[in-house]
Formats: structure tokens, sequence, C-alpha cells
């Protein structure tokens, strides 16, 4: 598992250890939202609906996924680490450093 006090770039990726997709299938838009709040000090979002710029929700290979930048850490270290938990705490599968970010 990756440490925080060491944040990379990392991709939660909706399938359990088992290789199940995680339900609901709205989660990844759902934990990017909570997380939107956190952007780096002066901007702001463009609308009420724009996430932030560390922590977004994608498709891959027909995954629902959430990509964290390790920027994120430095700035909110607790956000940094309420992902990786969420991600441990429901057995989802973590790549570290993935291309697409």
């Amino acid at each position: 598992m990756i440490d925080p006090s060491n944040p990379v770039d990392f991709l939660v990726r909706g399938i359990t250890s088992a290789g199940r997709p995680f339900r609901p299938s709205d989660w990844a838009d759902r934990l990017a939202g909570i997380m939107s709040q956190f952007r780096p000090a002066g901007t702001r979002p463009a609308s009420a609906l724009e996430y932030s710029p560390w922590v977004q929700p994608t498709l891959q290979n027909g995954d629902r996924c959430v990509m964290v930048k390790g920027a994120l850490a430095l700035h909110e270290p607790m956000a940094y680490a309420f992902l990786l938990n969420f991600a441990r705490d429901n057995d989802l599968r973590v790549e570290v450093n993935p291309q697409t970010l």
C-alpha cells in the first residue's frame, strides 16, 4: 500500500481484489465530488460542478476509477490519507503512478 508520508500519483480502480465491480455505480463521481473543494491555493472552480484538479473521476478499460495526484498530499494530507483509506477499506485495486495522470 502507498505510504501517505511519501505521496505519489495513484489510480483507485472500481474493482475489488476479488474482481467484482464496486457499487454504487456512481461511486467515482461521488468521491471526486466530495474532494472537489481541495484545489491549489488561489484557484476557484469555473462552475459549481467542477472537480478538483487533484482528484478526477475517469473511466478506464470499462472500469470506473478515481485519479489522485500526489500534490494533494502536500496541500491537504488528511484528504490524501482519506482517499488511501477509502480504497483500502473497500478492498479496491490501487495502481501507483498510472500513465494517464
